[in-house]
């Protein structure tokens, strides 16, 4: 089949011994239009057989989003193939610049052989003179047959070639100190580019870098993670990216908040393998990295290291609680009731600063002890455990029923205390030491969220749906998870002081 170019003014077409070649249009959406819009023909849409050639490509059509050549942008009047164009003013020049250089060329020969035979007496320099000015006079007859408004520019270029033939009869050449420097500069470029890209080696002993796109502290953190999920990383297949990619990727993803198709453009990947690589990355760190570094500590290992704050006024104390919300980018509807546009969680700090416990979402602005019954908070606790907060969560029935005690910090203590709530509650002082509770869970919610910016919403659709059939998370309630975890493994967490 006979291909024409469907470039408006193109009369190049497949024919025998043609050098051209021939592009199908792409078949992702986004970069068709995008060749539909260069080709510029209103109203016009490409069909099975369109074809664009390639002399509308700097190169060649290549399928990289970073390379000039991924759409065409080489248009003219009349885009013809090299052996169907007429000779113009350009190819002139090259003619006439071509017989310069041969001119120059023979002139360099003939004062090889002049100095060769230098020896042989005077008697042969007037015919050796009569040569060069015959050889003079063919280069400037040949470039008089053409005649051009360029002719200083000829001429300036034939000075050029004399200067740089003169400079290699006179000066050797040391080839070997032109290629060292050559190393030397191909070792500072390769050094320059590595330092710019996002691989282990431009992260590996930059603990700034790895602190702006991770959140984590630095490269052995960052190590340490990648060990733990790395085995059970085996099962993705994804040749464009390698393990370090993939968990990177989406540690940005979760970090600066950034769109797939900057994260596509980034890493040289389509759309559909950022949102697939996020995705499974978000599940194997749920459920490998979460219950290694969020979990309830023992009743023990809470005593031991209580800050001094509440060692006297709470040494019971296994929990500090509060309840945080992260907006919906679009409302998201049920089958049984309206529109919600938040997602509500319950989350329990350890007075040492660490995330024990955060909830899955809730739509909605559910109450307090709905979620607080909801989502498996109760089981945590055991009898004599002190549950604190810095408002009323009217979870205090609900704790004592577990044997454990619900006290606002600062809250005059009752006689209703036994059943988990202070009736003082409502005439809470406002001491410091419901400042401190207080600033200490807000500040570990503010920690993860200036952490993991994804955090602070809004949420995308994508991932409000539960992930797995087999779990009632959705892939948003892992990331909470997620950057709980990561957190968690920071060196510096928010003791309560």
């Amino acid at each position: 089949m006979v291909h024409t170019c469907v470039v408006a003014g193109c009369r190049n077409r497949r024919t025998p011994g043609t050098s051209l070649s021939f592009y199908r249009f792409p078949r992702d959406p986004e970069r068709k239009q995008r060749w539909i819009a260069a080709v510029n023909r209103e109203g016009w849409v490409p069909n099975d057989g369109s074809r664009l050639c390639s002399t509308h490509f700097i190169s060649k059509q290549v399928k990289n989003p970073r390379s000039p050549d991924y759409v065409p942008s080489v248009f003219t009047v009349a885009s013809l193939a090299p052996e169907m164009k007429e000779p113009g003013a350009l190819e002139i020049l090259d003619k006439q610049e071509a017989r310069v250089e041969a001119a120059n060329a023979l002139l360099f020969l003939q004062g090889q052989g002049r100095s060769a035979v230098e020896h042989q007496g005077q008697d042969e320099q007037p015919e050796e003179k009569e040569q060069e000015t015959a050889v003079e006079e063919s280069a400037s007859s040949s470039l008089s047959t053409d005649e051009d408004d360029d002719d200083d520019d000829d001429q300036s270029v034939s000075d050029s070639k004399k200067g740089k033939f003169a400079h290699t009869s006179d000066v050797p050449v040391n080839f070997d100190d032109i290629l060292k420097a050559l190393k030397r500069e191909n070792q500072a470029l390769r050094e320059s580019v590595e330092k710019m890209s996002l691989s282990e080696n431009s992260l590996r002993n930059d603990a700034e870098k790895v602190k702006f796109y991770t959140g984590l502290p630095n490269y052995f953190v960052l190590e340490t993670v990648m060990w733990l999920l790395a085995p059970h990383m085996d099962g993705m297949k994804n040749v464009k990216l390698s393990k370090f990619q993939q968990l990177l990727l989406t540690l940005m993803r979760l970090r600066l908040d950034l769109r797939n198709q900057d994260l596509a453009y980034r890493f040289g990947v389509k759309v559909a393998t950022v949102t697939r690589t996020v995705h499974r990355m978000v599940n194997i760190m749920s459920s490998t990295l979460v219950p290694t570094a969020v979990f309830w500590p023992s009743r023990a290992e809470l005593r031991k290291n209580l800050p001094a704050a509440l060692r006297a006024s709470h040494p019971d104390c296994a929990v500090i609680i509060d309840c945080f919300t992260v907006p919906f980018e679009e409302p998201v509807s049920t089958a049984a009731g309206p529109s919600y546009n938040v997602f509500k969680y319950l989350i329990g700090v350890a007075p040492q600063g660490v995330v024990t416990f955060v909830s899955r979402g809730v739509l909605g602005n559910v109450s307090d002890k709905s979620l607080a019954e909801g989502c498996g908070f109760l089981c945590k606790l055991l009898p004599g455990d002190v549950v604190l907060a810095s408002r009323d969560l009217d979870i205090g029935e609900s704790v004592a029923a577990r044997g454990a005690l619900f006290k606002i910090a600062g809250s005059y203590q009752g006689e209703t205390e036994t059943y988990g709530r202070s009736e003082g509650s409502l005439l809470a002082d406002p001491s410091s030491e419901t400042v401190s509770v207080q600033r200490h869970v807000e500040r570990v919610i503010s920690m993860v969220k200036q952490r993991y910016a994804m955090l602070t919403g809004p949420v995308e659709s994508p991932f409000t749906t539960a992930s797995e059939r087999t779990s009632n998370l959705s892939t948003f309630d892992k990331i909470v998870q997620v950057a709980c975890a990561l957190n968690n493994l920071c060196i510096s967490a928010a003791p309560l002081e």
